[in-house]
C-alpha cells in the first residue's frame, strides 16, 4: 500500500502524562505546556480528563486547566471522561472543547477488571448506559476504542480475532441507538504492539470492517512503539495517537516506571522524514518537549527532545 500524504497527530500528553505522575504537578504548569502545544501546529489536543480525583488524583483540577488555557483557532481541544458524571463536568466547558463520546472495550477481559472492573458484559452495559445518556445530551459519538488491542500484562496474547470481535461489539451497541460509527483506534495500552502484531491487527479489522477508519494509540513501553507507528504508516494508516516527550502511561498496566505513548516530536520527525505532512512545527515541538521535562523534573522517554531536529543541522551543512 501506498504511504499517505498525510497524517493527523493527536497530542495527548496533557492529559496521559499528568494522570500518573506520582507528585502534583502545579495547575499553572499544565496550563503552560496545553499553551505551547497549541503553538506547534498541532491540530488535536487532549488537554485533559474528567474522572474521579480519588482514582486519578492528577487531574483532581481539570475545571481549573480548563479554565486557564488559551484556545487557539483551527485547534480542537478535547477532553476524557467515562461516566455521566464527567460528562455533567465537561459540558461546562463546551464553548472551548470539542465534546464527543467513544465506545470503549478492552480485547482483554482480566485488563478491564482491573481497569474498569467489569467483565465483558458489565463492559458493554456500561457502554449502553454511556451511550444512551450522551444521546439524550446531544453530544456524538464518534469512534470505538480497543483497548489492549495487542496483548495484556494479565491474559498475555491478544489474538486479531478477539480484536475484531471487541470491534463487533461496540459497533452493535452503537447500531443499538441509531449510532453510525466511522473510526475505530486500536490501543496498545500495555506496549505489547510489535509490527507483525500491528499489521496481523489491522489486517483482519480491515478485512471484516473494510469501511472503518484506523487510528493507532501505540505506547514504548519495550522499545517498539516507532517501529509500529512506521508499520502503521505502511500500512496506510493516517491517524495516530502520540504525547509530546513521551510523557504518560497506563496506571492500571501493573508496571509503573513503564514508558507512555510515543513522542510526538518522534512521530512527526519519522514522519517528516518519510515524506508525510503533519502541519506539525517540530522545532517548536521539541522545545514544548523540554518545557514539559522541566515541569516534571525527571528525565522524559524522548531522544528527539535531547538531539532536536535534523533541520538544525541541515541548516549548518549548508
Amino acid at each position: 500500500m501506498d504511504l499517505p500524504n498525510r497524517v493527523v497527530i493527536s497530542e495527548e500528553g496533557p492529559r496521559e502524562g499528568f494522570q500518573i505522575e506520582p507528585g502534583p504537578v502545579a495547575t499553572a504548569d499544565k496550563i503552560a505546556l496545553i499553551d505551547a502545544l497549541s503553538a506547534c501546529g498541532l491540530k488535536r489536543i487532549q488537554v485533559g480528563s474528567f474522572v474521579s480525583p480519588k482514582h486519578v488524583p492528577g487531574w483532581a483540577d481539570a475545571e481549573a486547566v480548563m479554565t486557564g488555557f488559551t484556545a487557539r483557532d483551527g485547534v480542537e481541544y478535547s477532553a476524557l471522561w467515562f461516566n455521566g458524571s464527567g460528562m455533567q463536568r465537561a459540558l461546562a466547558f463546551r464553548n472551548k472543547l470539542t465534546l464527543a463520546g467513544f465506545i470503549s472495550l478492552s480485547a482483554s477481559e482480566p485488563f478491564a477488571l482491573r481497569n474498569l472492573n467489569r467483565d465483558r458484559a458489565g463492559q458493554i452495559e456500561a457502554m449502553r448506559l454511556y451511550v444512551r445518556a450522551h444521546r439524550e445530551a446531544g453530544l456524538p459519538i464518534a469512534k470505538i476504542i480497543v483497548m489492549a488491542a495487542f496483548g495484556c500484562n494479565f491474559a498475555g496474547d491478544v489474538a486479531p480475532a478477539q480484536v475484531v470481535e471487541t470491534v463487533a461489539a461496540g459497533l452493535a451497541v452503537a447500531r443499538e441507538f441509531g449510532v453510525e460509527v466511522r473510526d475505530v483506534s486500536l490501543a496498545d495500552s500495555m506496549g505489547w504492539a510489535t509490527p507483525r502484531r500491528v499489521a496481523a491487527a489491522v489486517g483482519a479489522v480491515r478485512e471484516r470492517f473494510p469501511d472503518l477508519r484506523i487510528a493507532l494509540h501505540l505506547h514504548d513501553t519495550r522499545g517498539q512503539g516507532i517501529a509500529c507507528a512506521y508499520e502503521g504508516l505502511r500500512l496506510g494508516v493516517t491517524a495516530f495517537d502520540a504525547a509530546v516527550a513521551g510523557l504518560g502511561g497506563c496506571p492500571f498496566a501493573g508496571q509503573p516506571g513503564a514508558p507512555g505513548n510515543i513522542a510526538t516530536e518522534e512521530l512527526a520527525l519519522l514522519c517528516e522524514e518519510m515524506g508525510i505532512s503533519t502541519g506539525i512545527d517540530i522545532e517548536a515541538l521539541v522545545e514544548a518537549a523540554r518545557l514539559a521535562e522541566r515541569i516534571v523534573g525527571h528525565r522524559l522517554p524522548s531522544a528527539a527532545l535531547r538531539s532536536g531536529t535534523l533541520a538544525a543541522f541541515r541548516s549548518r551543512a549548508a
